[in-house]
């Protein structure tokens, strides 16, 4: 699926049969889109009707998706003008709440690559190149913004 910003598109996958819900996967994709400088604050996201069709899929689950990304403060909603981008990199950091909410998963997260074996080291190793990863592609996004069209 191809997510609408400006000119250019996003591409937005699910995976139908995957064990995470269907909300939660273009949740997560978004936040993916908006670390990497796919999506920046201001940019237009599809309707929710417009994606539950392009996915196949109930309008309710898209509702959701969009809630959670609204509740989180990534989104926001007019309903003449629709749903926007509303945080990303270089946007005012992110309050106490978040950050301790945020913290909390992280530990979760980390203490679930703990219990399957992989070292500190590689923990370390893996947090690291992804977060190069979101930071390389937000300089190459930003560079493909920068050169005239």
């Amino acid at each position: 699926m191809e997510q609408m910003k400006g000119g250019d598109h996003v591409q937005i996958q699910i995976d139908p049969v995957s064990a995470a819900p269907i909300y939660q996967q273009i949740r997560d994709r978004v936040v993916e889109a908006v670390a990497a400088g796919d999506l920046t604050p201001g940019d237009q996201l599809a309707s929710v009707r417009q994606l539950a069709v392009d996915f196949g899929i109930n309008v309710a689950t898209v509702a959701k998706a969009y809630d959670v990304l609204r509740n989180e403060g990534i989104i926001r909603t007019n309903h003449k003008s629709g749903s926007v981008i509303a945080r990303g990199p270089g946007t005012a950091p992110a309050d106490d709440a978040f950050v301790a909410d945020w913290s909390a998963r992280l530990a979760t997260l980390l203490a679930e690559a703990v219990a399957q074996g992989l070292t500190d080291a590689a923990i370390i190793e893996r947090s690291t190149a992804i977060v190069d990863d979101f930071s390389a592609r937000r300089s190459t996004s930003d560079t493909a913004k920068d050169s005239p069209s």
